[in-house]
């Protein structure tokens, strides 16, 4: 969870408009320089942020629903955790977190989720 805060509040602060840095250019003879490319590659940060964020999710929602077994979810909900029970591990002791979040992150940009929505 922590790591997903420290990304989220990393979006908040890339969501500062590019507009505010604005800088005087060609010795005042133009308006204003257009932050158009530093405001696509904040986006472009941000997506991949989202990413991370939601691996992560994944990550903790399938950890906890494997600590109610023997009970079961919905079957689209099992099938998206059986799929990535393939990819990451039900981590039963210490481990270094990171890996398993690239892996669970690597699991988010190679499935399509809409397979497991009713």
């Amino acid at each position: 969870q922590y790591t997903a805060a420290a990304i989220a509040s990393q979006n908040k602060q890339l969501c500062t408009p590019c507009s505010v840095d604005t800088i005087e250019s060609s010795q005042g003879q133009e308006d204003h320089v257009s932050m158009g490319a530093n405001a696509a590659l904040k986006t472009i940060r941000i997506i991949d942020n989202v990413e991370r964020i939601l691996a992560i999710e994944l990550f903790n929602a399938c950890q906890a629903i494997e600590f109610q077994r023997p009970a079961r979810s919905s079957k689209p909900l099992e099938e998206l955790i059986e799929s990535f029970r393939k990819v990451v591990p039900f981590i039963e002791n210490d481990t270094i977190m990171y890996v398993e979040m690239q892996k669970a992150l690597q699991f988010i940009q190679k499935n399509n989720p809409e397979k497991y929505v009713d």
